[in-house]
């Protein structure tokens, strides 16, 4: 392919708005153009990086037996009203209504639709397993799109979906789809974790989350040298709290001005943060047009896991309550507020650290006040213990190592829906014993454009881009470095043709442009190696660079082809030895 015939709109400067390394090199090396804030074109380069993903995608899922189709992006609001995440899913959803008024969405994700096909084409048992995907364009409203393609309005999944007669099906094809989820990281060269995550939005108990660890990574890894790892919100500690033996003191009103935070009231009453209880207040919606007060209680300066919580309540949103919410239920504001008093309206949930503590000191529940010596059962109760707490870095996890916090992308889950959504739509068949049994599904979704983000993040050095080469947009790019040069010229084009004889892509840069310009384009481009034709052409001589390290050497032509296919294999080596994860 000549580089005078694609479009590669490469630049200096990175856009002005661009924060992550990804989006600042592929805006300049031609990669992706910005319509609007999240909507992004991918250029001719950027889709053959794509295309290249799409394939190993496909090969590593007809492996793991599941067969690809495809689905509408416009689908009607009927059914999403049906499962219940028409309203829960929140203001990610994309609505809209056709000419004659009914209501439709743009997918953002295809569990119902794909449990309403099984739903309406598979009656018996004798019909499963099955696993059907797709890989397309998905929407979501973000209110924030930034980093690029990395967090966009519309962008490429691969999506899967496995139904199965019951939980032991759903268990084998859970494990294969992971395993192919692996192979297909690794063929692309990604160093990633598989952690435990929270199932959110999509429903289902059992989830696992793959990340790539990378700076600009939106959620935090929760990791040890060992085996554990697992996302921020469903991460745990063992836990080291000793019960306190001290005699229950007692009770007693103090006043506490200008103390709103657990360290100013622990300062006020002369205690140590860790005999504060903090109370957090917060309203959860348990059903449409129901919602739950509830108090969070927890030790000192110790911060609360809403996702924990919500979980804990099997609520389907959780807020943190308003001032005005707060006065009505307790009569005070934030930063009096505690259990003393409270009423059972109000749902009370205490970490298991409050549990071990004797004399506690918290709000009143009357602006500028505080209680000392607060103690449970005598003076207030809890309706649950439980693990609520955000862990934090250094604290032991469940493999005895310490914790260790790092920024990870998102690059795919896995779910163990369960009956989750063939319940709630009526997806069931006949099983051995000839009764109606709900369809045991899973669902599993790799975020495909945002891979070439994360890969850009955890590779592009300096000068540009560095892409493996299973994904690569072309294997090497030849460049003479004077086109007016007829031995150079002719030497290019014949390395170009014994290459593309032997099954490779090639890129050359025919352009009228000077040397120092072209290298700059072919390091930005990030091609995984580079033939320059230059002033040895003559004798039959040209150098090889190596992208990634930047090492050269110079070889003949005739040995052209051999040397290549051998720096190739040794790169391909090279990106599938990935850290395990």
């Amino acid at each position: 392919m000549k580089q005078s015939m694609m479009l590669i709109p490469t630049k200096k400067e990175a856009p002005a708005d661009a924060e992550a390394l990804s989006h600042k090199m592929m805006a300049r090396a031609g990669y992706i153009y910005q319509i609007s804030a999240g909507v992004w074109s991918y250029l001719p380069l950027a889709y053959r990086v794509i295309r290249k993903v799409e394939n190993i995608i496909r090969d590593e899922m007809d492996k793991a037996g599941a067969v690809e189709m495809k689905m509408p992006a416009l689908l009607p609001a009927e059914l999403w009203k049906e499962s219940g995440r028409y309203e829960t899913y929140g203001d990610n959803l994309f609505k809209l209504k056709d000419r004659r008024d009914r209501e439709f969405i743009l997918g953002p994700t295809h569990e119902e639709s794909f449990t309403e096909v099984i739903r309406d084409s598979i009656k018996s048992y004798k019909k499963l397993p099955l696993v059907v995907y797709q890989l397309q364009d998905k929407f979501r409203d973000e209110d924030r799109p930034r980093y690029g393609i990395l967090r966009g309005k519309e962008f490429e999944m691969l999506d899967a979906y496995s139904f199965t007669a019951d939980k032991a099906g759903l268990d084998k094809m859970y494990d294969l789809q992971e395993q192919a989820y692996r192979n297909i990281f690794d063929r692309v060269g990604l160093n990633y974790k598989v952690i435990l995550a929270d199932s959110g939005t999509m429903g289902g108990k059992n989830s696992q989350e793959f990340s790539a660890p990378a700076e600009v990574g939106e959620d935090t890894i929760v990791y040890t040298d060992g085996d554990y790892a697992a996302n921020l919100e469903k991460a745990t500690s063992k836990f080291t709290g000793k019960q306190q033996h001290a005699e229950p003191a007692e009770l007693e009103k103090k006043a506490t001005p200008g103390a709103h935070t657990v360290d100013e009231a622990a300062e006020s009453l002369g205690m140590d943060a860790n005999q504060i209880l903090k109370s957090m207040f917060f309203m959860a919606k348990m059903g449409e047009n129901k919602f739950q007060p509830v108090m969070v209680l927890m030790r000192g300066n110790d911060e609360v896991n809403e996702t924990k919580v919500q979980n804990a309540l099997g609520a389907e949103d959780l807020t943190l309550a308003t001032e005005e919410q707060a006065a009505k239920y307790l009569g005070a504001h934030p930063g009096s507020l505690g259990p003393v008093g409270v009423g059972k309206e109000v749902k009370i949930l205490a970490d298991k650290y409050v549990q071990v503590l004797v004399n506690m000191a918290c709000g009143a529940n009357d602006d500028g006040h505080h209680f000392v010596n607060a103690n449970i059962d005598r003076d207030f109760r809890v309706d649950q213990f439980g693990d609520f707490r955000m862990v934090q870095e250094g604290e032991i996890a469940p493999d005895g190592r310490p914790i260790k916090f790092t920024r990870g992308i998102e690059i795919g889950h896995i779910f163990k829906l369960g009956t989750h959504y063939s319940d709630v739509l009526g997806a069931q068949v006949l099983d051995q014993n000839g009764r109606q049994t709900d369809v045991v599904m899973g669902c599993y979704g790799i975020g495909v454009t945002r891979l070439l983000s994360a890969i850009a993040e955890q590779k592009a050095d300096d000068n540009g881009l560095v892409w493996p080469d299973s994904i690569a947009p072309f294997d090497v790019h030849v460049i003479p470095v004077n086109v007016k040069k007829d031995d150079q010229v002719k030497v290019a084009n014949d390395v170009t043709k014994q290459l593309e004889d032997a099954g490779l892509e090639v890129l050359v840069d025919d352009r009228k442009e000077r040397a120092g310009v072209k290298f700059a384009d072919s390091d930005l481009i990030g091609i995984p190696l580079r033939i320059t034709v230059g002033k040895k052409a003559g004798d039959g001589i040209v150098e090889i660079k190596i992208r990634e390290t930047g090492e050269t050497l110079e070889v003949k032509t005739a040995e052209v082809v051999n040397t290549i296919k051998i720096l190739l294999k040794q790169l391909n080596n090279t990106d599938t030895d990935s850290e395990e994860k």
